[in-house]
């Protein structure tokens, strides 16, 4: 359910307000129990916050990433006050140069004008030394596509591409991306 509630958002069918006020209040609705969206949302924003976990791996392929010179940012449409906490709680933080959160940009992932607003705050932007990185077909690599840029899909669990949205790249772990970036 809540998948589905955020493909509609990628898709523009609903808010971003409208996924964080209603998806719990629609899952205890499937259940026939009647319960306030917007309040269990806060409360969940308020928990998950303070978790900052990271992939086994993970530092690793950033350190591997910042050793070759390249500048790292982040992309995510997920909820500002979530993904700030997390990171704050992250020990991967100091890796990014920037984390550009759609609720902060006023657009989000798979929209163009989400990729062009963060090339106009990156100094110096490229768009052909750029490379989008993602696990989403429909929000990372659909915005590659809308925005001109190259993708990478990370696609740990080897899924089958079905989607329309075809990226420059695959890689199935994080050695793969390693192996294509790092000389």
């Amino acid at each position: 359910m809540n998948k589905g509630l955020w493909r509609e958002l990628e898709q523009g069918k609903i808010t971003k307000s409208e996924l964080v006020n209603t998806r719990f209040s629609r899952l205890f609705a499937h259940f026939g129990i009647g319960k306030d969206g917007a309040e269990l949302a806060l409360l969940y924003q308020q928990h998950i916050a303070q978790q900052g976990q990271t992939y086994a791996g993970a530092s690793e392929l950033l350190d591997s990433l910042t050793a070759a010179d390249y500048e790292i940012y982040g992309a995510t449409n997920g909820i500002m006050a979530i993904q700030t906490g997390r990171m704050a709680h992250s020990d991967i933080s100091p890796y990014f140069n920037h984390i550009f959160i759609s609720e902060k940009m006023g657009t989000q992932k798979p929209e163009a004008l989400f990729y062009e607003k963060i090339a106009e705050q990156i100094p110096d932007f490229d768009l052909s030394q750029t490379l989008m990185i993602g696990d989403s077909l429909t929000a990372d690599i659909a915005g590659a596509n809308n925005a001109g840029l190259d993708s990478l899909w990370y696609n740990p669990k080897q899924l089958g591409n079905k989607s329309l949205f075809q990226p420059t790249y695959t890689a199935y772990s994080y050695d793969d991306i390693i192996r294509l970036l790092v000389p």
